[in-house]
């Protein structure tokens, strides 16, 4: 069964990086995957990159087939987008959206096997009056709808070849996070990272760490109170449950080489905590994993590059890596 991988924002690179991996796809050896797009949006963006690809309007049941002929498939959307792109061309967020949750509704009905998403910029969504804070908050609310019974808490890995980092808070900003801090909310993501990366990572005991919130993870109550009253009860608890975690430990010194050896995933405590350090390492190997859903999603790390779409200067790498991860959990879930 193939991936469903979304266009994204139709004015950014995602359009372009499919194409150039669809043409690659040989030397790539990437698995079969279609793509949610409005078809006049993959013709013009071929055309402006001078790419001859033949591109196949089909449905998702023909996209493998199509996909061994030498065609690239897209199933196309009901709405349409500018054909052109760039910072400045009007937004799209019918389009955008309406792939998003086209991807999931595949999923759930046996269409393709998991989803891959293409970078989207959320203002855009905003000023359309979209409710979520971001592309993983909205299929958290898609999982929900499609399988109401099976809660859904997403969780957002950053994955790269030698460092797994999560983000126990995310898109807030720092003056809200020491509140957000809380031992539900650490022990509610520890629990969901070691369950995925049981279940889908095929790793049987996953050795987790958490790192500090303060600098030095608080030195006992020195630097702020935070790690002493919040992450040293969460690890506990969560080791009695048989969840094996480390920590609190300092965020300094968790990301060197000897470090990363000795866990599966560092829980971080903030965002930046997070990405910084496995995109130093690997940003355009770097894939963006969303844990805690009752299906695959995996996107590039990177965001929609308006500024360099359409030159043909966009690295394909982050994507090549999400479908071929998103590819290889899909074979190994076993929820």
């Amino acid at each position: 069964m193939p991936l469903v991988v979304t266009m994204g924002d139709p004015a950014g690179i995602g359009p372009e990086l499919l194409l150039a991996i669809w043409r690659d796809r040989a030397q790539l050896s990437m698995p079969p995957f279609y793509v949610l797009a409005d078809s006049a949006v993959m013709e013009a963006r071929a055309s402006d990159l001078g790419f001859d690809i033949p591109i196949a309007v089909c449905t998702p049941e023909e996209a493998s087939e199509r996909f061994d002929e030498g065609r690239l498939p897209v199933v196309a959307l009901k709405n349409y987008a500018d054909t052109r792109c760039g910072a400045d061309i009007p937004a799209s967020p019918e389009v955008i959206v309406e792939a998003i949750a086209t991807a999931v509704e595949h999923v759930k009905a046996g269409r393709a096997s998991g989803v891959v998403t293409a970078p989207i910029t959320k203002k855009s969504l905003y000023a359309a009056g979209f409710q979520h804070p971001g592309h993983t908050e909205f299929l958290g609310a898609l999982a929900q709808q499609y399988w109401p019974v099976e809660p859904a808490e997403p969780v957002m890995m950053l994955a790269g070849p030698d460092l797994r980092t999560v983000p126990v808070t995310v898109h807030i900003p720092v003056d809200a996070i020491s509140a957000a801090w809380t031992q539900e909310r650490i022990t509610t993501v520890a629990r969901i990272v070691a369950k995925d990366l049981r279940n889908r990572f095929g790793i049987v005991e996953p050795r987790l760490v958490l790192a500090g919130l303060n600098p030095h993870a608080g030195e006992g109550g020195t630097i702020g109170t935070e790690d002493e009253d919040v992450s040293h009860p969460a690890v506990e608890e969560l080791r009695a449950e048989g969840i094996n975690i480390a920590g609190p430990l300092p965020g300094d010194t968790l990301f060197h080489a000897r470090a990363r050896k000795t866990y599966d995933a560092a829980l971080c405590a903030y965002h930046d905590q997070a990405l910084i350090p496995v995109k130093t390492l690997a940003f355009d190997e770097t894939v963006n994993v969303t844990l805690g859903l009752p299906f695959v999603r995996t996107s590039p790390d990177h965001g929609t590059a308006f500024d360099i779409a359409s030159r043909g200067i966009a690295c394909p790498d982050s994507l090549v890596a999400a479908i071929r991860l998103a590819a290889t959990l899909c074979e190994g879930d076993v929820r």
